[in-house]
């Protein structure tokens, strides 16, 4: 009987040990000693559980991760949003760019500045001299193609697909009614035309009025070798490197396609381009922000499982 009644205590104890260890209640020995008629082997103890409290501080930095997790992946779409929004300010921009430079390509020519300052302005702006050439100075800015004027003057600048290399002869030209001379690009020519005993027929002899565009010097680009003064050849505008080999004055002009004369230089080769591709940007980037927006709201909004 005292068995019986010891088994009952017993197992009354164990349907309540879930909620010692939740709480950290009473060990086992204390179990033992209340329970007459029962040996328990000596040692043996029972230590509060702590898995509801580690489930608990799991589940709590669990949700915290995801916390961060969550705003930190909307910083994606956020910052595709806003790239594509520059974009379209950049397009604006280079939209009223080209305007811009259309209209001065396209103006009507005024007479040269005597003031060498003023043409800091005045780029890309036709001008009007007259003067001669001086041929016995030639220099050669190569390799060049040549422009499609006629394509050039109906496609904005654009560059023709024509593939045949040469050069730009830059020819030192001095202005009869202004007492300076300056460099005029007459236009390209090509390879087996650089030399000017193969033309001699296009070599404009006396005073001629000329119409050209005004081109301010630029600096070496990269991968653009540097220009050989002593073997005449240039791979860039250095207007004051050029100036001081032939004397002229740093003024530079594109001679325009009217300027042309059978055997010669191909005139108008003023290369009027400006790089649009704003356009594909703005796809690329608001593209970018509808697809993680939308992977994010079916991650963190839907909880589509397995996303």
């Amino acid at each position: 009987m005292a068995a019986v009644m010891a088994f009952t205590v017993l197992r009354q104890r164990m349907t309540r040990w879930p909620q010692w260890s939740c709480a950290g209640l009473v060990p086992l020995r204390i179990a033992r000693r209340s329970v007459p008629g029962l040996s328990f082997r000596s040692g043996l103890v029972w230590r509060p559980s702590r898995h509801c409290s580690s489930t608990a501080e799991a589940a709590t930095a669990k949700t915290e991760d995801n916390s961060f997790l969550q705003w930190f992946l909307l910083l994606i779409p956020a910052t595709a949003f806003g790239l594509g929004t520059w974009q379209v300010q950049r397009r604006k921009w280079k939209l009223k760019l080209i305007a811009e430079l259309e209209s001065r390509v396209m103006a009507e020519p005024i007479s040269l500045p005597a003031d060498p300052m003023e043409l800091k302005n005045l780029e890309y702006r036709p001008v009007r001299v007259r003067g001669h050439f001086d041929h016995s100075k030639e220099l050669y800015m190569m390799p060049r193609t040549m422009v499609d004027p006629a394509r050039e003057a109906r496609d904005a600048g654009r560059i023709s697909s024509s593939t045949e290399s040469g050069a730009y002869v830059v020819t030192p030209f001095h202005c009869s009614d202004l007492g300076v001379t300056i460099l005029v690009n007459r236009g390209f020519v090509p390879k087996k035309k650089v030399n000017p005993e193969t033309r001699q027929k296009g070599q404009v002899l006396g005073e001629i009025d000329l119409v050209g565009i005004v081109r301010l010097t630029e600096t070496r680009k990269p991968f653009v070798p540097e220009n050989s003064p002593e073997r005449n050849h240039w791979h860039y505008r250095d207007l004051e490197a050029m100036a001081k080999i032939t004397g002229a004055d740093p003024i530079f002009i594109d001679a325009d396609f009217k300027s042309t004369t059978p055997g010669g230089p191909i005139g108008g080769q003023t290369r009027v381009t400006l790089r649009n591709e704003h356009m594909q940007y703005i796809i690329t980037w608001y593209g970018l922000c509808a697809a993680t927006s939308y992977l994010w709201l079916q991650k963190f909004v839907r909880r589509t499982p397995g996303v």
